[in-house]
């Protein structure tokens, strides 16, 4: 992994303010995706960049879906230190790196790329960002309790073994399309198994990581990913869609008395972990919350 680099003197203070200095020597990192023009991902690393005081930027590439490798190979050629990988391309990307850490490999899907010793390495560091999140923000341990996870695709087989990595008792996972709920419930081991709904009862983490409960283009509320009433007092309930901060979902759900959280958390740990990977430094937390402050909503942390 390339690590450090090279100290900028006199730029990027506290707050993420303006990066001067940028040269030849710059380590360039980028965030490619389709689309990728509203990602939060650079103003991300770019603040924790510009806080540990180092020679880096972050950009955002457009790749159209079907280009990931070639992209990737791009990427190397003109010496980029490493990506940021968001829809569609994380599975794309796991298939064409030549490295992929163990989770990258369980999941079949890459959200990092770093250089590791001349080759990229592949990592995904959605789930283990989710349960940062929920640690700093529900200050909830996934240890020992009962999680449920609505949906099969990418972001909730993050979050499945993630949960079940972190020591839960059980994760439930609730799908539409059986088959995809059995895949993704596999993910957990021998904690993993498949459910409906109903199981929210009984369970201390509900995460909807489907666009379920954000509202449709008439501005109406959208099915609910677990009806609120199933909820209540004692249980964190989290959305993984951050825009609008605050989805009729968790609405309902905090007027239960449900502790809420939606998933700006997930995307700045993620980030984090992106940014240590790359630097081999402690990515500056705080500061990259303070960033994207005005895009939190009940229930996430600030």
């Amino acid at each position: 992994m390339t690590s450090g680099g090279s100290e900028r003197a006199g730029t990027g203070g506290p707050g993420g303010r303006a990066l001067p200095g940028l040269s030849a020597s710059t380590h360039v990192v980028g965030v490619v995706g389709f689309p990728v023009a509203h990602s939060l991902s650079p103003l991300l690393h770019n603040t924790a960049f510009a806080h540990l005081g180092v020679d880096w930027v972050s950009v955002g590439f457009t790749v159209h879906p079907g280009h990931a490798a070639a992209a990737l190979a791009g990427a190397r050629e003109l010496g980029i230190s490493g990506l940021s990988v968001t829809m569609p391309h994380k599975e794309d990307v796991a298939a064409a790196v030549a490295v992929r850490t163990p989770v990258a490999e369980q999941l079949a899907a890459v959200n990092c790329v770093a250089d590791e010793d001349g080759v990229w390495l592949g990592d995904n560091t959605d789930g283990a960002g989710l349960v940062a999140a929920l640690a700093r923000g529900g200050r909830f341990d996934p240890g020992g309790r009962r999680c449920l996870v609505v949906g099969a695709g990418g972001a909730a087989r993050a979050a499945v073994a993630a949960l079940a990595a972190a020591g839960a008792a059980e994760v439930v996972v609730v799908n539409r399309t059986p088959g995809r709920a059995d895949t993704a419930a596999a993910l957990a081991g021998p904690a993993g198994r498949v459910g409906t709904t109903e199981d929210a009862r009984s369970c201390d983490l509900i995460v909807n990581a489907t666009p379920a409960g954000m509202d449709d283009v008439d501005g109406a509320p959208a099915a609910w990913p677990v009806d609120p009433g199933l909820l209540g007092p004692g249980q964190v309930v989290v959305d993984l869609v951050y825009h609008p901060p605050v989805t009729p979902w968790l609405e309902a759900a905090a007027g239960r008395g449900a502790t809420v959280q939606n998933g700006l958390g997930m995307l700045v740990h993620q980030a984090a972990l992106q940014v240590e990977r790359w630097t081999g430094r402690e990515a500056p937390v705080d500061a990259m919350w303070a960033a994207v402050a005005d895009r939190t909503g009940p229930g996430a942390p600030g």
